[in-house]
Order: C-alpha cells, then sequence, then structure tokens
C-alpha cells in the first residue's frame, strides 16, 4: 500500500471514530455524509498532485530523450549541422517547433540530433496533412525543405515489414535519388529497423535484383529513377503490391517527358489503388497540375500563385553583357575577385562543361565537373566531393540544376544562358538556400540570351541590374 493510501485510512478511521457517539472524541464528532465528502476532496486533491508529478517526469524524460536542441535554431532543410547552424536567425511564420506535428520520438530525436528546430512555410502547411495520409501537391521555391516534408511523413506512418517495399520515391536524375536516399538514412537513423534502397541506371541491375529478393537486405523504402524502377517492377523483382505510399520529387520534369511519364504511370499501376500520392516541385505550370491531380484523390494543394514569390528571398541577381570570347577572362575574373564559399558554374552542353573545366584547372582553380557523359560511379563520387567540400568550384550542365542541395554554394554563375525561365529558376535556386544569402550572375552574348533574360524579369516581375565594378560580400555571403 502506498504512502497515500495509509494516510487516507488513518484519516478514515479517525473520522469514523469521530462519528461515533461512544468515541472518546465525541464532542468533535462529524456525521458519515462529512466524512464522504472530505473523502472524497482528499481523493481529488491526491490524483491532482500524482498527475502533476508525473507530467513533470514524461517532460523530463522526453526533453533528455528527444528534445537536445542546439542554441541557435534551424531549419529542416537538406544538409549538414554545421552549415544548419549558419541559418540560426530563420524560423518559420508561426515558430511552430517539430514537437508541435506530434511525430514519433525516434523522428524528433533525429531532427533534434541534426540541429533542426523551427519547421519552414511550406512544412508548417504540408506535415500536419501529409502524416494522417492525405495525397499532396506541392509548389514551392527552392531550398524551401520540400524534401523533408516527404521524408518526414513517410518514416511518420512506415510499418516495416521484412521483405516488403512499402514507400516508393521517383526523381529524375541520379543524383537526386542519392540525396533522397542521404536524407531518409539521416531522419531515420534511429529508426533502426527502417532500409531504405537506391536504384537508378549505370550500375549492374544484378546487383538491385538480388538486393530486393533477400528478405534482409529488401529495403522498406525504394528510392529510384523512373527508367531503372520500371524495368525492376516489370520484371518483377520489385513487388509494388504492398506500397503505401507514392511520390514524385520534382514531378514536372517526369510528366513532361513521355518516357518518364509511362514509366512512371507503369510503376504507380503497379502499386495498390489505395496509397497516398505526393508530388513536389519548385515550378509547375497550371497544365502540370492537372496531370498530377490525376494520379491523387482530393489532394491537399499548396501553391506559389503568385510567380513574383518564387524568386529567391536574400539572393543578389545580376547580369552581363559580353563577348563570347571574353567569358573565360571574365570568369577568372570573377573567381579571383568574388568571395564564396562554393560556387556553381552552369553551361550548356557536356562538352563545354569538359573543356571549362579543364581550363580552370590549367589555372589552379579548384573545380570539378559534373555531367551526364560521366559513368554513374564517376558522378556520384565527384557530386560527395563537392558536397563535402573538397572541391570549391563546380562547373555543370543543367543535370546539377534540379533539387541537388550543397548548403555551402552561395555564388551561381550562368556562364551559358539557361533555356528559360524555369531553367534559370532551378539553376539560381542552387545558392540562397532556405533564405540565406546568395549571388547569381549571368553572362548574356547574344540576342537569344538577352531575350531569356528578359522572359525572366517578365516572368517573374524583377529588374536583374547590370554587375556593378564591385559587389559587397555582405550582401551574398551569410555571416
Amino acid at each position: 500500500m502506498t504512502d497515500g493510501s495509509s494516510t487516507w485510512t488513518k484519516h478514515l478511521r479517525e473520522g469514523c471514530l469521530l462519528g461515533n457517539p461512544n468515541s472518546p472524541h465525541e464532542k468533535n464528532a462529524e456525521t458519515p455524509e462529512v466524512v464522504v465528502l472530505r473523502f472524497i476532496v482528499y481523493l481529488c486533491s491526491t490524483a491532482e498532485n500524482t498527475m502533476s508529478r508525473l507530467d513533470e517526469e514524461e517532460l523530463v524524460d522526453y526533453d533528455e530523450a528527444a528534445e537536445i536542441l542546439p542554441s541557435a535554431p534551424a531549419t529542416a532543410t537538406n544538409g549538414d549541422k554545421a552549415d544548419g547552424d549558419k541559418k540560426g536567425s530563420y524560423v518559420g511564420i508561426h515558430s511552430t517547433g517539430f514537437r508541435d506535428f506530434l511525430l514519433k520520438p525516434e523522428l524528433l530525436r533525429a531532427i533534434s540530433d541534426l540541429g533542426f528546430e523551427h519547421p519552414s512555410e511550406v512544412q508548417q502547411e504540408c506535415i500536419p496533412q501529409a502524416i494522417l495520409g492525405t495525397d499532396v501537391l506541392c509548389q514551392a521555391k527552392s531550398g524551401m525543405g520540400k524534401t523533408a516534408v516527404f521524408v518526414l511523413a513517410c518514416l511518420q506512418q512506415i510499418e516495416p515489414v521484412d521483405g516488403e517495399v512499402s514507400i516508393v520515391i521517383l526523381c529524375h536524375t541520379r543524383e537526386l535519388a542519392y540525396q533522397i536516399k542521404n536524407e531518409f538514412t539521416r531522419f531515420s537513423k534511429f529508426m533502426t529497423n527502417v532500409r531504405t534502397g537506391v536504384f537508378y541506371g549505370g550500375t549492374p541491375i544484378s546487383a538491385d535484383q538480388e538486393t530486393l529478393a533477400s528478405k534482409e537486405k529488401c529495403p522498406h523504402i525504394v528510392v529510384g529513377t523512373p527508367g531503372r524502377t520500371m524495368a525492376l517492377v516489370r520484371d518483377k523483382k520489385l513487388n509494388a503490391s504492398k506500397v503505401k505510399h507514392f511520390v514524385l520529387d520534382e514531378c514536372d520534369k517526369m510528366l513532361e517527358q513521355l518516357d518518364m511519364r509511362r514509366d512512371v504511370q507503369e510503376i504507380f499501376r503497379a502499386t495498390p489503388h489505395h496509397k497516398q500520392v505526393m508530388m513536389f516541385s519548385a515550378t509547375l505550370s497550371k497544365d502540370i497540375r492537372a496531370t498530377c491531380k490525376k494520379f491523387m484523390q482530393s489532394p491537399l494543394e499548396i501553391y506559389v500563385d503568385d510567380e513574383t514569390k518564387l524568386t529567391l528571398h536574400g539572393l543578389q541577381q545580376f547580369y552581363l553583357k559580353l563577348e563570347e570570347r571574353e567569358k573565360n577572362r571574365k570568369l577568372n575574373d570573377l573567381l579571383d575577385q568574388l568571395e564564396f564559399n562554393q560556387v556553381c558554374i552552369f553551361v550548356k552542353s557536356v562538352q563545354r562543361a569538359t573543356q571549362l573545366d579543364a581550363l580552370l584547372q590549367e589555372s589552379n582553380f579548384p573545380s570539378i565537373c559534373i555531367h551526364s557523359g560521366l559513368p554513374q560511379t564517376e558522378r556520384i563520387s565527384r557530386f560527395q566531393q563537392f558536397k563535402a567540400f573538397e572541391k570549391r568550384i563546380l562547373v555543370a550542365t543543367d543535370i546539377f540544376a534540379r533539387g541537388i542541395d550543397v548548403e555551402r554554394v552561395n555564388v551561381v554563375i550562368n556562364y551559358d544562358a539557361p533555356a528559360d525561365a524555369d531553367s534559370y529558376l532551378h539553376r539560381v535556386g542552387r545558392a540562397g538556400r532556405f533564405g540565406t544569402k546568395g549571388l547569381a550572375i549571368s553572362f548574356v552574348s547574344s540576342d537569344a540570351d538577352q531575350e531569356v533574360l528578359q522572359k525572366i524579369q517578365e516572368r517573374f516581375t524583377v529588374a536583374i541590374p547590370t554587375l556593378p565594378e564591385t559587389v559587397d560580400p555582405a550582401t551574398y555571403m551569410t555571416s
């Protein structure tokens, strides 16, 4: 018997004696009704104190296990904790914490470990519904943590069964697939029973088939490109009949291209009718929105309807008019003059990427290039080198422009003009991630380049000025 119950027993006995005419305390006797009333009051008081102590104990356990927060708040997007600390001044519109989403303790612990505290606006809008299984169609500007929405939503709902794939995420490039797989690994670090696999072309399909055939190795979460994933589904190596969550990242890119759309549709048809579908991109035309919704049932739709909002806050944008033959010298001058953590230089072809990278290395610049002509293992290796800060300058084709997140990049140079306004948005979105500062410089060397620049300014209602002689580093370097 507890101390509390012993105390009450003593009071009850005394009360009964006081109500007894034969008691030695007869002069202070109380009626039985009064004794019962006092008993009820005592029980209520004891219960309240007990619940208070329990709440305090639970809060202490919760704080110690899952809420070891950094001193500077950061926001959940892809990248390392060290870099997340730089963005400490950015918080969500209502300063909501991830605790408010009632996520699994393992997820909250991982979020805290990674240094994230406040969700972004798009995360606040999407996560509460996404974790309940609602279909989601979301358009939000680059670097605002869209990946974390579907990663957290999937991990919150997953009930892993060995030998069964329950989540499929499709994206259009191998690098993006690799990056998303790593995000699942980071956020599921305390969910030790969850396995994630990544499948893409350019590697032996036999290795993928072997992984899927093993009950002990088969991933619960599959991240892949449409072509390789479709081949595995078609050959019945990937059993999609147990899939509960189907995600497309950079969905417009996959659904605009007919060959990719066919692959996506074939994979989709192999999954159960009843499942959650989520699609994300920075750019969604009205036609593509309609196509996306054909895959969904009453989705939550989050759009940036005012396209002027798609341009990145904190990103300084300039253009420089020059002759084609002047580009190399000007690029060298900029790399010497500008202060940067890392820089991305975009070109229009594989050949130009290779040649420019060689030229920069001859000039002793620490550059590396990524393009579609490289073997897959080499592409991933170079991406890892750049992300690990082993190289500070990256020369790339548009394959690197969508979805790839390297948080140290704060300068983007369009050596060759982008094809259109959408491509421009995705390119410059590599800098100024998640509200941090950045600098974008576009070379304009032809009438066609000038026309693209004009369309960019019209679409986003922004005036892009000529590059001045000097640019204050404080305007594009995050302190």
